[in-house]
């Protein structure tokens, strides 16, 4: 996800950025998914899944809310 985000801060153009901002959501949510297989196999204690889940719900927000912020009004 910081490497998505990183690539699309070198773009030339609001929309490339939130494109790869998009991108960054996308890898954010595999994430989750990699977080709660991960919890599902006994790697990860539940406690610690919970709070990882809600860092990523909220580093999800902060992410959206600056897409929308960079992405031209259409």
């Amino acid at each position: 996800m910081p490497s998505n985000i990183a690539e699309g801060s070198k773009r030339r153009t609001d929309q490339d950025f939130a494109r790869f901002l998009n991108i960054a959501e996308g890898s954010l949510s595999e994430t989750d998914y990699l977080l709660l297989c991960a919890k599902d196999l006994g790697y990860v204690a539940s406690r610690d899944q919970v709070q990882l889940a809600d860092e990523i719900d909220e580093i999800s927000r902060m992410l959206y809310t600056f897409r929308r912020r960079i992405e031209p009004a259409g």
